[in-house]
């Protein structure tokens, strides 16, 4: 059921709500456009909220019985937006709003004295927080007279009228007909069509600095209007481009096969449609002499992985063998040089390499003091090094274990939610490069060795594994 929802959220792309609304606070305050994107609360689509909130402001929502999403964490660290519109909500009888906020203040680092207590369903709070956006949040710069500087922040394949993109006017005006440029693809496009959503799709003549619309351009190549690209006007272009751009780095790979042979193609042409979206997928040909014609996939994790697997076989109707996920290891030969292998297949002999280092992760559980013991257990079990533990308050306590990213990427969540009964949460970070006893476990059919089947794994765990 988890599952089909997170295919339904991204098939809805991940920004699943963008609206413009205008609303009326108390006289004489004159009208004001609320520009709101609604982004997901899932690690393994933060990449596109990070993008897209880069130059707002954040305004926070959290449920006043549950505990505080790591997700907010992470926003706090990376430096994106302000909380200048923080909120808490108080929809049921369990709502708990000082300890929600002691958390928050806590685990996050916000200060909540301002923090306002609604509820949607009960019309609480609501036209303080609009009225809060209004006088707390400053309004964007008056830069319309300056050269067109937009930022994509999601965007979606339409069969018929190409990739819509959806995007921030951060400097200048942007009109239908415009010839636009965008500078990190260097591809250009005519303008066919430009439009706020209020929610629904509405054509405008232009859009200028501070306001959020989508434009379709006839745009039938999917790499062309890449999220956190700069839009700019072809005859005058910005010389700098917009923060937000860069190239995400894959941390789980795995190899996807069709069944059916003939299905390749089709295969090729959803994971290209599917890529629009989703800035962290990346995929090259791979060939088996087992499994045909597939490809090598890179993904964030493995729920992301899980995900674009189940939407390639329920919305493009494909049937598809999946091999086991592995991460991105770092092989130094005996003649200096240093090979990336993100496929065991690709790993050098044993007597060409001097050594192997693998990708290690700072991983921060958030659990109840009950579970404490079960998930230090679970921690060392998978190679991994106790750093620090500290009590968030009396009953909750947060661990940090370093580990091999590899020993995350199984079913290392699935353990934690069944340890702590699903009240543990968890959030990690990539923290470099580390030598291990690594060697390279085949499997053999019949006596044939096939490639895509192999793994790397450490030398204490071979055995065990390969008995599994």
């Amino acid at each position: 059921m988890i599952r089909r929802r997170l295919s339904s959220l991204l098939s809805t792309s991940l920004f699943n709500a963008k609206s413009t609304l205008t609303v009326t606070p108390q006289p004489p305050v004159p009208f004001r456009s609320l520009q709101l994107v609604q982004c997901p609360n899932l690690k393994p689509f933060c990449i596109e909220p990070f993008v897209g909130v880069r130059s707002y402001s954040l305004l926070s929502l959290n449920d006043l019985r549950d505990k505080i999403p790591r997700k907010q964490k992470t926003r706090k660290g990376r430096g994106i937006g302000s909380g200048k519109g923080k909120t808490a909500g108080r929809d049921l009888p369990g709502a708990e709003p000082d300890r929600v906020i002691q958390e928050i203040e806590e685990v996050v680092g916000l200060d909540c004295s301002n923090a306002i207590l609604c509820s949607a369903k009960e019309g609480i709070g609501i036209n303080e927080i609009l009225n809060a956006i209004v006088e707390r949040i400053p309004p964007p710069s008056n830069t319309a007279g300056c050269l067109l500087r937009a930022l994509i922040f999601d965007s979606y394949y339409d069969p018929y009228r190409g990739v819509i993109v959806y995007f921030r006017v951060v400097d200048g005006t942007i009109k239908k007909g415009d010839r636009i440029y965008f500078m990190a693809s260097e591809k250009d496009y005519f303008v066919d069509e430009i439009g706020v959503l209020s929610p629904n799709q509405l054509q405008v003549k232009e859009l200028q600095a501070g306001e959020v619309g989508y434009l379709s351009a006839s745009i039938r190549s999917v790499a062309d209007a890449r999220v956190g690209d700069t839009i700019t006007l072809f005859g005058k272009k910005a010389e700098i481009q917009l923060p937000g751009y860069e190239e995400v780095t894959p941390m789980v790979f795995c190899g996807l096969f069709p069944v059916d042979a003939d299905q390749f193609p089709e295969l090729r042409d959803a994971l290209e449609k599917l890529q629009l979206n989703d800035a962290a997928l990346k995929f090259e040909p791979e060939t088996s002499s087992a499994m045909g014609f597939g490809f090598r996939c890179g993904f964030l994790g493995l729920l992301h992985m899980e995900i674009v697997q189940e939407r390639l076989e329920r919305e493009y109707n494909l049937s598809l063998i999946t091999t086991a996920p592995s991460v991105v290891y770092r092989v130094n030969c005996i003649n200096g040089d240093t090979v990336e292998c993100s496929n065991p297949s690709l790993l050098p002999e044993p007597g060409q390499r001097r050594s192997i280092e693998e990708p290690f992760v700072k991983i921060e559980m958030l659990t109840p003091k009950d579970y404490i013991g079960s998930l230090m257990e679970l921690s060392q079990d998978r190679r991994g090094k106790f750093m620090e533990m500290k009590f968030i308050t009396e009953n909750r306590a947060s661990l940090t274990y370093e580990l091999p990213l590899a020993e995350m990427v199984g079913d290392f969540f699935d353990q934690l939610k069944s340890r702590s009964k699903g009240y543990a949460s968890m959030e990690y970070t990539f923290i470099g490069y580390r030598e291990s006893v690594l060697i390279k476990l085949d499997s053999l059919i019949n006596g044939d060795l096939v490639e895509p089947l192999a793994t790397i794994v450490h030398k204490d765990k071979a055995y065990a594994i390969g008995r599994a």
